[in-house]
């Protein structure tokens, strides 16, 4: 009696069989492609009555700016949002899986989904693919037990703490919550300090510019993102006219040397045929 064998079911995750063929690749001369740079500030702080968001709005491709007005504040679901540095198309497509899946929850359970549900979703996806997927986010929130902060690495681990940030920026965003974030801040304090650690980020490092993008999640009442909450790099006007009076400059020497044309050549790139018309027009 023969013995049928069931199809071989693929393991979940990325593949790794085609290491010997890059191996060979590169033996043949053929290099490897090299990792881009990406550039993104993202930050987040808890303050006495909620969570406050900011990112700024440069997405990059290498030296190249490719949009100046990027929106990297995700939304997830009403009481939490979402910053992604990292992978523009990774970010986007993580965080709209991870609403879909908040949004199935909420409808099945008929009530507001803890932000700690959504950081472990966020953890355990990232964790699957072990960092391929180029997501780097800070997750902020509210629910019943309070406001809260998480700030989640590509490869799965996840930070919880009072403020945070992210990005090629985050160094510079960094120093300034250090020197000036203190516990139970008001809101308008909480948005200036956001404001100047996203404003750190862009005029400290090439991958972070444009503008300053803040959401903020209170405890109670609807979150308020605040797009384009201000414009850092405000383009100059000219202090004056470039246009110059002829002889402005001066001519050291001048030399005219005349021209004639002595005959001009006319011929066919190809022979045309023309029928003959026995009507005028």
């Amino acid at each position: 009696m023969a013995t049928v064998l069931a199809p071989e079911i693929p393991a979940p995750g990325f593949s790794f069989e085609n290491c010997q063929r890059n191996a060979f690749l590169a033996q043949k001369g053929f290099p490897a492609p090299r990792a881009t740079k990406t550039g993104t500030t993202i930050v987040g702080i808890i303050y006495a009555d909620g969570v406050i968001l900011g990112a700024d709005t440069r997405a990059t491709e290498g030296p190249v700016v490719s949009d100046k007005n990027c929106e990297k504040i995700h939304y997830l679901a009403a009481n939490m949002y979402c910053c992604g540095a990292g992978t523009a198309a990774d970010t986007e497509m993580t965080t709209q899986s991870v609403a879909s899946q908040l949004e199935l929850q909420r409808l099945h359970l008929g009530r507001a989904i803890p932000v700690a549900t959504a950081s472990t979703i966020l953890q355990r996806t990232l964790f699957r693919y072990q960092g391929h997927i180029g997501a780097a986010l800070v997750l902020g929130g509210v629910d019943r037990t309070g406001p809260h902060i998480y700030c989640i690495y590509p490869h799965g681990s996840v930070d919880k703490l009072p403020y945070a940030t992210m990005g090629s920026g985050s160094l510079a965003a960094m120093a300034v919550f250090e020197a000036g974030w203190k516990a139970n801040m008001s809101e308008e304090e909480g948005k200036k300090l956001v404001r100047d650690a996203i404003a750190a980020g862009i005029f400290n490092d090439l991958g972070s510019g444009s503008n300053v993008d803040i959401c903020v999640i209170p405890t109670t009442g609807p979150a308020k993102y605040l797009r384009t909450y201000e414009e850092a790099n405000v383009k100059g006007k000219k202090q004056g006219n470039y246009r110059y009076p002829i002889g402005t400059t001066a001519v050291l020497r001048q030399r005219v040397i005349p021209l004639e044309v002595e005959s001009v050549t006319v011929t066919p790139t190809q022979p045309m045929e023309v029928e003959p018309s026995s009507s005028r027009r």
